[in-house]
């Protein structure tokens, strides 16, 4: 081979050399930019998988709530059949006494006078209303203390409301008292928060 010919076979080995490199740099780059991404788009899922489980538990726990407040709505009416007290076999609403809106400290049942004049903001929709209703006054408690002081406490809680709702003027043959005492919290027993939403006193209106 001739020295030119040499030197022309030199020369293209650079170059081939030399275009290589940024192809090499190049690969290397993206390489780093996919793993860099496909690290993002892993956290990302995760997160969204963890927010779609935080999310389905409060579904989880809100439908738990409805079905026992439907549970109660339902033993409600059918007591309230069994007594001969309604017409049309219907629930129209319930209104909720509890401890953030008309306190009812731990371990008593006297009404404050939030929940007085939350009671009669209510007794004037009734007279508004002018119809024939039957209520039902669920008394219930947090979960400190026996049970069994529980289900007389909620009782009480209860029987407070129906004697003031009577003074109101609402006729005592058109209404009845229970007590479920700690066994249906609306909220953990495990919080201060909790715990006073679960002392409260619910009233099921019925037609």
């Amino acid at each position: 081979m001739t020295t030119r010919n040499r030197f022309w076979s030199v020369g293209l080995a650079a170059s081939a050399a030399l275009a290589l490199l940024p192809a090499c740099a190049t690969k290397k780059y993206v390489s780093g930019e996919v793993e860099r991404s496909s690290a993002a788009a892993e956290k990302h899922i995760a997160d969204v998988e963890s927010q779609v489980e935080q999310t389905q538990s409060k579904v989880g726990q809100h439908e738990q709530r409805i079905t026992e407040l439907d549970k109660a709505t339902r033993d409600a009416l059918d007591r309230a059949n069994d007594a001969g007290k309604l017409a049309q076999g219907k629930f129209n609403y319930s209104v909720v006494l509890s401890d953030d809106n008309s306190h009812f400290p731990l371990n008593r049942h006297e009404l404050s006078s939030e929940a007085k004049q939350q009671l009669d903001e209510f007794v004037d929709h009734l007279k508004n209303e002018n119809k024939n209703v039957y209520l039902e006054i669920q008394g219930h408690t947090d979960a400190t203390g026996v049970p069994q002081y529980n289900q007389r406490l909620g009782e009480e809680r209860a029987e407070a409301v129906r004697l003031y709702l009577n003074e109101k003027g609402v006729a005592l043959n058109r209404m009845a008292t229970i007590s479920y005492g700690e066994t249906q919290p609306v909220e953990s027993n495990k919080t201060r928060a909790g715990r006073a939403k679960n002392r409260r006193v619910v009233i099921i209106v019925l037609s």
